[in-house]
């Protein structure tokens, strides 16, 4: 019964689709199927109309003023809403926490070890020999520095990352 009824609409309703859908602002296969749902939930509480043509362009017309007042509500994205180029809110609050760590990190480091990390940090991109100037050592002497500053770095931060992990 049911899918006798499907295929004698089956025309009826992609003709009147067709007609009404570009009015509404939407697609003729959109309403389309939000037809056929409509008549499948009908089927199951009140059984098949007495009239099946007269309901399916009742039934169409109903579904495209409903089409037209959500395009009226909706408004498109000025953009994409999801843009893989940029990081999200999650990423950004995830890299600040751990730059925060790190400074905090950098700042208990022994000797000269803060001001060389901080330098090496630094966004101002500096060579060796502005570091060296800065601290007054031998940019011979940077290098070896810079690994045991690494390090001693390495040793403060491996607890941190281990009992992070842990949790996680």
């Amino acid at each position: 019964m049911t899918h006798d009824l499907v295929a004698a609409l089956h025309p009826l309703l992609t003709a009147e689709a067709s007609a009404e859908a570009y009015a509404s602002g939407g697609e003729p296969a959109d309403l389309e199927q939000a037809v056929w749902l409509r008549l499948l939930e009908r089927l199951e509480t009140d059984g098949p109309p007495l009239d099946p043509q007269g309901w399916v362009r009742k039934a169409v017309r109903a579904e495209a003023r409903r089409s037209r007042r959500t395009t009226r509500v909706e408004r498109p994205y000025g953009a994409e809403p999801v843009d893989d180029t940029r990081p999200g809110p999650e990423q950004l609050a995830l890299t600040a926490a751990r730059h925060r760590a790190l400074r905090a990190a950098v700042r208990r480091l022994p000797g000269r070890c803060p001001r060389l990390m901080e330098a090496l940090l630094s966004p101002k991109d500096l060579t060796y020999r502005e570091i060296a100037g800065e601290l007054g050592i031998s940019q011979g002497s940077l290098g070896p520095e810079r690994s045991r500053c690494l390090g001693c770095l390495r040793r403060l931060l491996t607890p941190e990352v281990a009992a992070r992990e842990a949790r996680g």
